[in-house]
């Protein structure tokens, strides 16, 4: 029998939860620096690559060998964006949460398999292992219902609130954008903040995640506010 959710159901400007761990819930992430190349493939993967200018590029007459190999590695590189957009994620020690829309039919299968099998030789070459990193196919939940769709960002954010290493401040995830902290440009949460107030901490998206218990009391308040 497939494991669960390990059967996906595409369709196209879907909205999906996706998850993975270690195999043998092993840790995929042992110091910082795993977390920092994982969220860099993320940043490659999701923004749009300037085939002309890399191109330009080569062509420059004082270009060194190491630059042309690393260009050329770039546009090698499967390139995602506008084919799924990133709304919320975070990264644990021993797995990962991912909350995607899916505009292109098949790109989440291609977007996962060409950022876990990138993660795996890299993580295999810095500690000398050999075999699978990841706990069989990656498991996939279509998004169906509104409570669903927001309660998902919380569940994902507040995993890495809830979180804390020996040595990391905070998990890696897409909490400050929604928090107003930073800002980036591979991650979308305007569709989800849509449903929070920008002017009563109260009603935020904050509140929604570290204090509220029942998302139906801020989406009354916040019905209130507009009448």
């Amino acid at each position: 029998m497939p494991a669960k959710n390990s059967v996906k159901q595409y369709v196209e400007n879907g909205y999906y939860h996706l998850y993975n761990r270690g195999v043998d819930k092993r840790t995929i992430f042992v110091d910082q620096e795993d977390y920092n190349v994982f969220v860099s493939y993320l940043r490659q993967y999701l923004t749009p690559k300037n085939e002309a200018e890399l191109r330009d590029r080569l062509s420059a007459p004082s270009i060194t060998s190491k630059e042309r190999d690393k260009i050329l590695k770039i546009l090698r590189l499967n390139n995602f964006y506008k084919k799924l957009m990133l709304l919320a994620y975070c990264l644990m020690p021993n797995h990962f949460h991912f909350f995607v829309k899916q505009n292109i039919s098949g790109a989440i299968d291609a977007f996962i398999q060409s950022l876990c099998t990138r993660y795996t030789m890299y993580f295999n070459k810095k500690y000398k292992r050999i075999g699978p990193l990841y706990q069989g196919v990656y498991k996939a939940v279509l998004v169906e219902t509104e409570p669903q769709y927001l309660h998902l960002s919380r569940y994902i954010h507040k995993q890495a609130l809830a979180f804390q290493g020996d040595t990391l401040e905070s998990q890696p995830s897409s909490y400050k954008m929604y928090s107003g902290q930073t800002n980036t440009e591979w991650i979308y949460p305007d569709e989800i903040l849509a449903y929070f107030s920008k002017t009563s901490p109260k009603l935020s998206y904050p509140a929604f995640v570290e204090k509220a218990n029942d998302f139906s009391v801020i989406q009354n308040a916040l019905i209130d506010e507009c009448i």
